[in-house]
């Protein structure tokens, strides 16, 4: 396994029982490493021990122009969250290299070389001088992350990271090296997330609503995040995730049996409520509904779990025959009362404003009372086309 260690520079005479610290211009950090080209260019690839990241990565001050720095400025909120995931799932947790570039005069950088690997590539140690900075061209926020989970479990600090690093070759080619690392960076679609996530059980759960429930059962799209016109599926894996974070009315780190069979439980009364979902045919196809309809679009099942969560909550006893209130509500895109609220300028809107108006229609049919905000946003609405919670 590879390591990073600092040690003595040689030229240094050991002296005995000295108390003084050691100038950094005199210590060297060595790392096991692998030396290979890369469009003509040789850059390095070791394990950096997580201890040591904090100490010899760095990047630019946030006060310094963007035209003088080779990164994006560092999103503190994004900090927070990834330490948390890396201090929750120590045998677990997966973090990606981060690549840097040592900006050191290339003269006072050497290799020094065990053997060649088969592919033409070069085992041996990276020497770099303690007094140059070794600046993060990709994974400011991991590096960051990384210090803020050492200080919640600091039995991390012995486990790695992989680390990329490249020679400094000044800032345009720093600049240029950040633009082509994330030019292609292409983020997956939530759905494919929420099928792929084991960690969080409301993704969990959301499967089991796509799986077991019907009609989610056999019409979700399980990858993408949005349906194309002709596509045969009704429902998108990340709307009915984002739905049922909303009808738990918070993303919780755990769900119990009970939550989980009441979940289950409502979409599974829904699904028999909105009886356009089971016709789907070879006459009655998904696009059909999606063309006429305004309860095959993320925004209505959005806010079924609100109001169904908001249910729940103040009518803990009762909700169930509430709920079913909405038998018969007349769905279609052509009737008046989705104007404004899910339907804007003619096309279906998944805006903030837009899901609570649509939400309100379902409070009302329900027998909810609208808060300050949803009677607020009525105001905003011609008078008869208001709902009267």
């Amino acid at each position: 396994m590879t390591s990073a260690t600092s040690v003595p520079n040689k030229s240094e005479k050991p002296k005995a029982k000295s108390r003084s610290r050691r100038s950094k211009k005199d210590v060297e950090y060595r790392f096991q490493s692998v030396r290979a080209v890369q469009a003509g260019r040789s850059y390095f690839v070791t394990a950096c021990p997580l201890r040591l990241v904090p100490e010899v990565l760095t990047f630019a001050p946030a006060d310094l122009p963007p035209d003088l720095r080779a990164q994006r400025l560092l999103n503190k909120g994004r900090i927070p969250q990834i330490a948390k995931y890396l201090s929750a799932n120590p045998s677990s947790y997966v973090l990606s290299a981060i690549t840097a570039s040592v900006d050191a005069d290339h003269r006072e950088v050497r290799f020094e070389e065990c053997g060649p690997l088969h592919d033409g590539a070069r085992v041996g140690q990276l020497v770099i001088p303690a007094g140059a900075r070794i600046l993060v061209n990709d994974g400011q926020h991991r590096r960051e992350a990384i210090a803020a989970a050492l200080r919640l479990r600091p039995e991390l600090a012995d486990e790695s990271i992989p680390l990329v690093l490249f020679l400094d070759a000044g800032l345009v080619r720093n600049q240029q090296t950040f633009a082509d690392l994330n030019r292609h960076a292409i983020r997956p679609a939530t759905s494919l997330n929420v099928l792929y996530d084991h960690r969080d059980p409301v993704a969990r759960l959301a499967r089991r609503v796509a799986s077991e429930v019907c009609p989610f059962d056999g019409l979700t799209e399980l990858e993408r995040s949005s349906l194309s016109n002709r596509s045969s599926k009704m429902f998108t894996l990340s709307a009915i995730h984002q739905a049922t974070v909303a009808l738990l009315r918070q993303k919780p780190e755990v769900v119990d049996d009970q939550e989980e069979q009441l979940v289950l439980e409502f979409w599974g009364i829904v699904g028999e409520l909105v009886r356009d979902w089971g016709f789907v045919s070879e006459q009655h196809t998904a696009s059909d509904l999606r063309r006429d309809y305004v309860h095959v679009h993320a925004v209505a099942l959005h806010a079924l779990g609100m109001v169904g969560g908001e249910l729940m909550a103040r009518h803990p006893t009762d909700w169930q025959p509430r709920l079913r209130r909405l038998k018969g509500l007349d769905w279609r895109r052509d009737n008046k009362l989705w104007i404004g609220r899910a339907i804007r300028n003619g096309k279906i809107s998944k805006a903030g404003p837009s899901l609570v108006l649509t939400a309100n229609v379902l409070r009302d049919a329900v027998g909810l009372e609208l808060g300050a905000t949803e009677r607020a946003l009525e105001e905003t609405l011609p008078k008869e086309d208001r709902v009267a919670a």
